[in-house]
């Protein structure tokens, strides 16, 4: 997978995930497959921050290391660690986010089973 103008704005992993890639993530009991419903997942939990700010973005290698923090609609504060894995060729098969504390998670968790159900399976969500 080419990489766009390096000087354009990118994701840290939405424009690079691969067609089958997997997200996993202490907001789900399962990995979501497939990049459309990965970037579905991601925009949505974007949709519950009221700000998120980018604290340390690192690559080591085949990965690169994401962290932020973020205040949800509720004002909660969340702490988020994204783990991005890279092909060679820099496309992203799998990504892993960890995120604190507990209330902040279960709350997420919750808005994103409303959001969506019917459209991912029920038991996936917390």
């Amino acid at each position: 997978m080419a990489k766009s103008n390096p000087h354009e704005k990118r994701h840290p992993f939405l424009d690079d995930l691969t067609e089958d890639a997997e997200l996993i993530s202490s907001l789900l009991r399962g990995p979501v497959v497939g990049r459309d419903n990965i970037r579905r997942v991601v925009e949505a939990v974007g949709t519950f921050y009221i700000g998120q700010t980018p604290t340390l973005l690192e690559a080591f290698g085949s990965r690169t290391l994401l962290e932020y923090e973020a205040r949800l609609t509720s004002g909660k504060h969340l702490d988020a660690t994204v783990l991005i894995n890279h092909n060679p060729d820099g496309s992203v098969p799998r990504v892993s986010v960890r995120m604190s504390p507990v209330d902040a998670v279960v709350e997420l968790a919750k808005h994103l089973k409303t959001a969506f159900a019917g459209a991912l399976p029920e038991q996936l969500f917390l």
